[in-house]
């Protein structure tokens, strides 16, 4: 029998059931989402002389809602004492846990159009302040630029495992008929009790990729669409999360927020009969990028003058990127007009909207890298921008020899049951697999189009058996082919409780370097742990936490 095999034919996985350290009664229950109130029309009120946002009021209205907070739940469980100031819960769904979301106001609060890049900085540097307090973040932003801010924060976050999501509204939440209630429940929703590591955009009961993203309409709640990728999430009667296009750090790389932004871009849009002058005025320094927005699928007038302008604006140094100036569709050099502007030295943009390109111009131009290296940066997809071999061809489930033989014997034949049937058991094949430490058969799994951070009935993730066994080469591959490091099981375990549980010490450290690290509650059992172990003389338990990230010599009052 096979090594797989053998691992099959046991009755459970491991469990770590000697040593249940960190453990809180309440953490099963509950996440914490921080929302990031910059302003937008979402908080704003009439003032006499056209809406502006109310500094202090949004919380005090949420308070109010009975579908924005949960106050009977918070008096009974002492929550204002367990989190910090300006904290709210909703109410329990039947998607579990309970979402508790604290409310960061920015001061002054912004109406969109006033928003730079200055500002996107802010947001960035405040979820990579929190990153580690909270399960995901929730940004409230005004309409009219959202969409520049969802791209830029998709770029400057790097290594995201967490899920970041823009929303507002159209309407005042104070307003009675309004989209506030319903985009802010959404995105909490989905913030907190799913693990999406992207910058998102949700609205109007949609999620999309933050780069993907335009404003299409001013005066709908259906105000944004994503031209050329479906959405990530819809909210109806049920919560539908398309995995296979949702995207995963494949690294074993700590997330950061690169700050450092070129404000030296722009968008110059192509017109019939633009004069040269005016692309030459709009070429010269201080000028670094620019997203020239072109005709049809890529084409620009065939006119020396003007692309004469172009390829010296390119020889200087300065990036230009070829986007069409239609909602819908992808650059590329199907006609000569195309071919020209490649010649003068313009990058296709492919399918990327302007507002990702101009961020991702903003983004790649303040890297300390070659002119020859941004451009190669800048045609690459670096967060989903753009459509390309993201994921490349894959063989389904339903073509698996051993899934037929399982569905045949089942009287199965039709391809969504052959599908259901794989779903079913690739958890627990994989789960198997990182048991033994087989890193073939995970592969072997994942090419065939399964997602490595699939739970099984336990709610357990590959990720988790490889750490309880301890199998490092295992947990450094799970890593790199985009596994969650904040999964939970049932037992409300990550697979870093599952390491520290079972003492494995390389483990814990490289969970650690990828960005796994104990919540708010675990932190405090663990304090609660750290002195027994202290008391018992458990050097090895002591150091085993240490490396978890708990403050030894504080808790303790060792030195």
């Amino acid at each position: 029998m096979s090594s797989l095999g053998q691992a099959l034919s046991r009755s459970r996985l491991s469990r770590p059931d000697a040593i249940r350290a960190l453990k809180s009664p309440l953490y099963e229950l509950e996440v914490s989402v921080l929302v990031i109130y910059t302003g937008g029309t979402i908080g704003m009120k009439d003032s006499g002389g056209g809406l502006k946002p109310e500094p202090n009021a949004l919380y005090k209205f949420l308070h109010t809602l009975p579908i924005l907070h949960d106050e009977q739940y918070a008096e009974d469980t002492k929550l204002y004492e367990r989190y910090p100031e300006f904290t709210l819960v909703l109410p329990l769904s039947k998607q579990k846990p309970r979402v508790v979301y604290t409310i960061l106001e920015y001061s002054p609060l912004l109406d969109s159009s006033n928003m730079t890049p200055d500002d996107w900085a802010k947001i960035g540097k405040d979820i990579e302040k929190y990153y580690e307090q909270y399960n995901g973040f929730v940004v409230l932003h005004g309409t009219d630029t959202m969409a520049y801010t969802a791209s830029a924060l998709s770029f400057m976050c790097e290594n995201l495992r967490k899920p970041v999501i823009v929303t507002g509204s159209q309407v005042p939440i104070y307003e009675l008929r309004n989209d506030g209630r319903d985009n802010l429940l959404g995105a909490l929703l989905l913030a907190g009790q799913y693990i999406i590591p992207e910058v998102c955009l949700y609205f109007y009961q949609k999620l999309y990729r933050g780069n993907r993203v335009t404003k299409v309409d001013a005066e709908s709640f259906d105000a944004f669409t994503s031209p050329n990728l479906r959405p990530l999430a819809s909210l109806e009667v049920d919560i539908k999360i398309d995995w296979d296009i949702v995207l995963r750090p494949e690294t074993l790389d700590k997330f950061t927020v690169s700050t450092e932004l070129n404000s030296n871009v722009g968008v110059l849009r192509l017109f019939p009969g633009i004069t040269t002058d005016t692309v030459k005025a709009f070429l010269q320094p201080p000028m670094n990028g620019i997203v020239l927005e072109t005709y049809g699928c890529g084409n620009a007038p065939e006119r020396p003058d003007l692309l004469d302008e172009i390829k010296k604006a390119s020889d200087r140094g300065v990036i230009i990127i070829n986007c069409t100036q239609c909602l819908r569709g992808t650059v590329k050099a199907t006609y000569e007009t195309g071919h020209k502007l490649y010649d003068a030295g313009v990058i296709a943009g492919g399918d990327m909207t302007p507002e990702a390109a101009l961020s991702k111009l903003s983004y790649v131009l303040a890297k300390d890298l070659s002119t020859e290296e941004k451009k190669k940066m800048m045609s690459q997809i670096l967060r989903g921008e753009m459509t390309g071999d993201l994921v490349g061809p894959k063989r389904s489930l339903s073509d698996s020899r051993f899934i037929q033989v399982i569905a045949k014997s089942l009287s199965s034949s039709c391809k969504e049951e052959l599908d259901a049937i794989g779903d079913a058991l690739t958890p627990s094949l994989a789960c198997a697999a990182a048991k033994v430490g087989d890193i073939e058969a995970l592969e072997a799994i994942r090419k065939m189009g399964s997602d490595l951070s699939m739970a099984d009935y336990d709610g357990r993730t590959p990720l988790h058996i490889a750490a309880c066994e301890g199998h490092l080469k295992v947990v450094e591959y799970l890593l790199s082919k985009g596994a969650t490091v904040y999964a939970r099981d049932r037992f409300g375990d990550t697979p870093l409780c599952s390491a520290v549980s079972f003492r494995h010490k390389d483990v814990v450290k490289l969970l650690r370097k990828t960005g796994a690290h104990f919540s708010r509650d675990e932190m405090v059992d663990a304090g609660m742990k750290l002195r027994s172990l202290a008391e018992s003389g458990d050097l090895e338990g002591l150091e085993i936490l240490q490396l978890a990230g708990v403050e030894v010599a504080r808790t303790t009052g060792c030195e």
